[in-house]
């Protein structure tokens, strides 16, 4: 193998960390499910590394207040606020769009990373797991779809609402049907919502990623699952959660400023 093939294919498996450009300069972005190590804790560190100012909620409390700290550590108070959010929660997703109010005036840009997951085959599924997934990753959502859109319709300057789905929305597989549902119902709220969002100037788009290894996968996931998902990747490997977070700031920036209604699949799987 010659060193230049070697060389690219050591790109393939250890990918640069590409730095900030200013992208989201001077915005306000709200950021679901933040405080851990996977995307959206990935998206609110390149939010900042992009010039944003980040309002961080979490249902863990705890982790939470961790993540505020290190981050305004790094990056400045005035850059970082958090405020504890269970999507489930209306109240709590409310008090999410205030912090942003209070602290900002206002804001730009909402991510919606919350969701949650599980792996059980439909003849044992129970109800309670069935609505658990629906209503944290898809009602979940909505809501803070509704949220955002009503604070961007109240202060007439438009902005932009990034979903988080997974091509789970749009591929089979054993034990899914439930995230797999919401998933598709998270990419048929984000086209609805962004035909209804036009009116407002605000853009409505959602990433679809297949596979990014963080803590919390690898201990839900057996070795072996997550050898097969990974062999079926263009690449043979996992997604780090900071390239899916590339993707979304994509979205979030006036890269895309004609872009609405659309999943972008952060990997090979698209059908």
């Amino acid at each position: 193998m010659t060193d230049d093939r070697a060389a690219r294919q050591g790109d393939r498996t250890a990918p640069r960390y590409v730095p900030g450009h200013g992208l989201l300069a001077g915005r306000t972005a709200v950021i679901t499910a933040a405080a851990g190590a996977g995307i959206g804790g990935a998206t609110a560190r390149r939010f900042l590394e992009e010039g944003a100012r980040v309002v961080i909620g979490d249902a863990h409390t705890r982790r939470l207040r961790q993540a505020e700290a290190a981050l305004a550590g790094e990056f400045g108070e005035r850059a970082v606020a958090a405020a504890p959010c269970d999507v489930t929660d209306e109240t709590q997703v409310r008090a999410l769009f205030d912090k942003a109010a209070e602290e900002h005036g206002g804001l730009d840009i909402v991510v919606n990373n919350a969701g949650l997951g599980g792996t059980a085959p439909l003849t044992e599924m129970t109800d309670d797991q069935w609505s658990g997934v629906l209503d944290t990753t898809l009602t979940g959502t909505f809501r803070c779809t509704r949220a955002a859109l009503r604070s961007f319709a109240a202060t007439g300057r438009g902005g932009v609402i990034v979903n988080n789905s997974s091509v789970l929305g749009w591929r089979a597989q054993a034990g899914q049907a439930h995230y797999a549902a919401a998933k598709a119902g998270v990419m048929a709220l984000t086209r609805c919502a962004a035909v209804e969002a036009a009116e407002y100037g605000v853009r409505v788009n959602a990433v679809a990623p297949s596979l990014a290894m963080h803590p919390h996968l690898a201990r839900v996931t057996t070795p072996e699952l997550l050898a097969e998902l990974t062999a079926g990747e263009a690449y043979g490997r996992c997604a780090e959660p900071w390239e899916v977070a590339n993707a979304i700031v994509f979205l979030a920036s006036d890269y895309s400023s004609y872009l609405t209604g659309e999943v972008v699949s952060v990997s090979s799987r698209h059908p």
